[in-house]
């Protein structure tokens, strides 16, 4: 059995680079979260897991994240991505992740509708949320990048 991660965080961060594959590193670089290996996963964040802005990951780990970017060629294309949690009053989370060509206020928008959606369905009470989010005007070859990564 896998154990379950105690910690998360959130981050959204925007980057260019010389290829779609660089734009991509340079976002996780951005995030914090490049210089570790990503094992994405969806939607649940484990009951009792503590957020900790400052959480340093050890470079190389396997690190369960459920991340969402868009990455775009088109100079001049606004593009956004974002990520939340959903609070339930005592028990697991709800994380939902979005990219897409638009602003960062409206991917916000779009995790905030996409949380309350998924508490009603699992008839639960949300208490509160988190929300990072990020948006980026393409200069060349850009993304856009939200993660919530879980660590132990």
């Amino acid at each position: 059995m896998l154990p379950t991660p105690k910690k998360f965080f959130l981050t959204a961060a925007s980057a260019e680079g010389h290829s779609e594959l660089t734009a991509f590193d340079n976002a996780l670089l951005a995030g914090r979260i490049g210089n570790i290996n990503l094992v994405r996963v969806s939607s649940i964040l484990p009951p009792g897991a503590e957020y900790d802005p400052e959480l340093s990951i050890p470079p190389g780990s396997l690190v369960p994240t459920a991340y969402g970017y868009i990455i775009s060629d088109v100079p001049g294309e606004l593009i956004a991505a974002a990520v939340g949690i959903g609070f339930s009053e005592d028990t697991f989370g709800v994380i939902m992740e979005f990219a897409g060509k638009c602003s960062q206020k409206e991917a916000e928008a779009r995790i905030e509708a996409m949380l309350r959606e998924a508490f009603a369905s699992r008839g639960m009470k949300l208490v509160d949320m988190k929300i990072a989010a990020t948006e980026h005007r393409v200069e060349k070859i850009g993304c856009a990048l939200a993660a919530v990564p879980l660590w132990y």
